[in-house]
């Protein structure tokens, strides 16, 4: 079986063969490491794997002829409770390297409840894992996968050349993108003009956040959409495409570290039963302070984007792919 076309891509469907094929085999590529548990690292490119194959999906959805258990559904179902084994990862690597050595010792015994809890419930997700990958479906999946590399069925549309659809490709999402609530919390808007509030507390910081927090997560999820959609595309665009790329993974990671703080103190208040002020005041103070830095970084991003120049900037860049061969495209060609 061919990983990627044996000739130059030049068509729609030519480059959804090498997207598919690309990222269905990385997340493969992982699957006996994370039977075997020894290393977090395994299932987070696992997991990755699988977000890029249904981001790839996604974005080349008009060309594909897939099978039905190859769809984009099916491998989010999978991804999803990955997702759940790499959070409580996540979670026990930032309390115990974060948080930890920078807590009084009465907070720390209070985390190593938290982190022996977070160890049991590893256990039970990791049983799912692997029930999961030794499961008829997962099976089904790569079966499914594998034929369709084998043979690849197309639709019609596959057959056009991709310079010439890229920004009917790219632009939907970036326009769902840009025109989300979320860019506009705490803002203030009189005849059009966008004013931004100038030094806000932290106390007034986690109102708006409280208030609005879920709106921003929400965006981080399609700043997340949109950065994967893009990444598919990077070889037919220059410096200019790659900044706004960089920028968005800024506002995914920061709008993330906002949420992971909320996540966190849910999750020990969860344990100590909404008790959390009482038994932890340092650790949820350093919750504060970092969601409040963290806003800050936010506000520099979301002028940048709500600005005229930078939103026509952005459309204008993704309009402008241009031509490249094969041999500026890194594993395309060859086995």
């Amino acid at each position: 079986m061919t990983e990627y076309l044996e000739h130059e891509p030049t068509t729609f469907g030519d480059w959804a063969y090498v997207a598919i094929a690309k990222h269905y085999h990385k997340f493969l590529k992982y699957e006996l490491a994370v039977l075997e548990d020894k290393d977090p690292e395994e299932l987070h490119q696992m997991r990755v794997g699988m977000r890029r194959l249904r981001s790839a999906i996604n974005g080349f959805n008009p060309a594909l002829d897939l099978p039905k258990n190859a769809q984009e559904k099916k491998v989010g179902n999978i991804a999803k409770i990955l997702g759940n084994l790499r959070d409580l990862d996540v979670l026990e690597d930032t309390l115990d390297n974060k948080y930890y050595p920078i807590l009084p010792s009465k907070e720390q015994k209070y985390l190593d409840q938290v982190l022996l809890y977070v160890t049991k419930q590893r256990k039970k997700v990791f049983k799912r894992v692997k029930k999961l990958l030794n499961s008829k479906n997962y099976l089904k999946l790569k079966e499914s996968f594998e034929k369709w590399l084998n043979q690849p069925n197309y639709h019609d549309i596959a057959a056009i050349y991709i310079q010439e659809i890229l920004a009917d490709l790219l632009l939907p999402q970036v326009s769902q993108f840009m025109l989300h609530s979320g860019w506009v919390i705490g803002v203030k808007f009189r005849e059009g003009e966008a004013f931004f509030p100038d030094g806000l507390s932290q106390e007034a910081v986690e109102t708006l956040l409280m208030q609005q927090g879920l709106i921003l997560h929400d965006l981080r999820k399609e700043a997340k959409r949109t950065r994967y959609n893009m990444e598919l595309f990077t070889h037919f665009y220059g410096d200019t495409y790659q900044d706004y790329l960089t920028d968005i993974k800024d506002i995914q990671t920061v709008l993330g570290d906002i949420q992971d703080s909320f996540v966190l103190a849910e999750f020990l208040d969860n344990v100590f039963g909404d008790n959390i002020i009482e038994k932890m005041p340092m650790c949820s103070q350093i919750l504060r302070e970092n969601r409040y830095q963290k806003w800050q970084e936010w506000e520099t991003l979301q002028r940048k984007f709500l600005s005229a120049k930078t939103r026509k900037d952005f459309h204008l860049t993704v309009l402008q792919p241009t031509v490249i061969k094969a041999e500026d495209v890194v594993g395309v060609n060859g086995r």
